[in-house]
């Protein structure tokens, strides 16, 4: 079986040459790969169970009922703690070749720090591994996937600098224990999302007023954060592992809503903060924030009467540290919006979405989903890869979540279409374009609890019963035509 290192190694010389229409079929690579993903909060439930400490997620859902949709809670969820070898058992069924799942820092360190190590969380994940790899499943690894401890938010989360240290600790401690099992490491999922959701929306810990502020704070210290742990991992382990270390960005294509020149330019503008944001300081030549991002935020930070900008600086010796710290790149995409100039004038209180200067905004004719914000683009991905390729000089990439949300049923022909399309867009950018993509990632691999949403919006090949003792879990027309897909490498 091909490791994720493997291909990494050979897909330079794959893009346009080894990929293409076998007998009236779209066919990716024998060695492209395909997975499912879950995360930690949302599927493992066993929210207090042997030792675990508690995340900024259960203490949101436990004390703020009343900003999740149907008011429940990640306490139990899929069960996936306990049904780990069920969830196994279901990758076989599908033939992926490998899982990317996210670790529970508080599951491993209930306090968020290294003199408090949990073994039995240890243990855990090591069971996880050990039978993923018996059945010749590869663990694909996200350290953060959004539920940090709460012993930590109280210190100020990801706006404390001090978080970043922590977040070193922990990861060395990943490495040490599981290195020689995972196969590539994601560090961070979507910090666009969590910072801009947790520190200034709805999202935990539910910041609600702090937008162009603690949201800029929170990424300028994971971007440390991530940097630290990729050159920790150079120094300390990248010479006895065989494994390779990501992020996962998330990149929901920004299309200009008229062919006007401001159209045009806000929707750069609007790609720079969103993906640019996390993506130019550690893959682009220059490395540091997006030039355009920094322009806009000091000049309103100027004009709304700060002293300093509100987007903080890295020491040259931070942008290099951050500049290239990644062997590859992650990418979450499902959807695309329209952006148009925000011609409103700049106002006194401090604003991401003012600071961007786009306003956001989706086709009424484009087919929906069961999330609001999810509308189905499939020609959005290939662009989205497209821009990829040309602002990084094509780095390494693989989509580390695509999927979509329908209502309760295991006849989902509309996610099948949904599957099939946007395999067929990244596939033109692969064949066509030249773009360097190397897997693809279903999300989700099982319904789960979708955060804010509860349980009311399900992206699973698997239906969930979650009101079933066992939480059953059954297969949706889906996931034989993902098995099939991911068994064949064609669609």
């Amino acid at each position: 079986m091909y490791l994720f290192v493997d291909v990494l190694r050979e897909v330079k010389n794959l893009a346009g040459s080894a990929l293409g229409v076998a007998e009236g079929k779209i066919c990716f690579p024998e060695n492209f790969l395909f997975g499912v993903a879950t995360a930690a909060y949302q599927v493992e439930g066993a929210w207090n169970v042997s030792g675990k400490g508690e995340s900024i997620w259960d203490s949101y859902t436990h004390n703020h009922s009343e900003r999740i949709f149907d008011h429940k809670t990640g306490d139990v969820a899929a069960d996936s703690y306990h049904l780990f070898r069920e969830d196994v058992r279901l990758m076989v069924e599908l033939g992926v070749q490998f899982y990317r799942f996210s670790i529970s820092w508080p599951r491993i360190l209930p306090n968020g720090l290294i003199n408090n190590i949990n073994e039995d969380g240890i243990r855990y994940y090591h069971e996880l591994m050990d039978e993923l790899i018996r059945n010749n499943i590869q663990p694909m690894v996200t350290m953060y996937h959004w539920d940090l401890p709460q012993y930590l938010q109280e210190l100020g989360g990801w706006t404390n600098p001090i978080v970043s240290d922590y977040f070193v600790d922990y990861a060395r401690m990943l490495f040490q224990n599981y290195g020689s099992k995972v196969s590539a490491w994601l560090t961070f999922n979507e910090p666009l999302t969590f910072c801009r959701g947790g520190y200034t929306g709805l999202e935990a810990p539910g910041r609600l007023e702090s937008s162009g502020i603690e949201d800029y704070l929170c990424g300028h210290n994971v971007l440390r954060a991530h940097g630290m742990v990729y050159r920790m991992y150079q120094k300390e382990f990248q010479a006895k592992l065989s494994t390779s270390v990501g992020i996962t960005l998330d990149f929901l294509w920004r299309a200009p809503a008229s062919r006007s020149a401001d159209d045009i330019i806000a929707a750069e503008t609007a790609r720079q903060f969103s993906i640019g944001w996390f993506a130019h300081p550690i893959f682009s030549k220059t490395g540091d924030y997006p030039p355009i991002m920094r322009k806009r935020i000091d000049s309103i930070s100027k004009i709304q009467g700060f002293s300093r900008s509100r987007l903080p600086y890295f020491t040259p010796d931070e942008i290099e540290m951050i500049r290239g710290s990644a062997d590859f790149l992650g990418m979450n995409h499902y959807t695309t919006f329209l952006v148009s100039k925000n011609r409103k004038k700049i106002s006194p209180k401090p604003s991401y979405a003012a600071d961007m200067g786009g306003i956001l905004s989706q086709k009424s004719s484009w087919p929906v989903a069961n999330s609001t914000w999810l509308k189905i683009v499939p020609w959005g991905f290939r662009l989205s890869l497209n821009w990829i390729k040309r602002e990084y000089d094509n780095p390494l990439v693989i989509i580390t979540e695509n999927g979509v949300s329908l209502e309760k049923g295991l006849v989902d022909t509309r996610r099948i279409e949904y599957i099939k399309e946007y395999l067929k867009s990244m596939h033109a950018a692969i064949t066509k374009d030249n773009c360097n993509v190397y897997g693809y990632t279903y999300w989700s691999l099982i319904d789960n609890f979708e955060w804010t949403r509860g349980y009311s919006e399900r992206f699973g090949l698997y239906e969930v019963d979650f009101d079933s003792p066992k939480k059953t879990r059954t297969p949706r027309l889906s996931s034989e035509y993902y098995a099939r897909i991911s068994r064949t490498k064609c669609l």
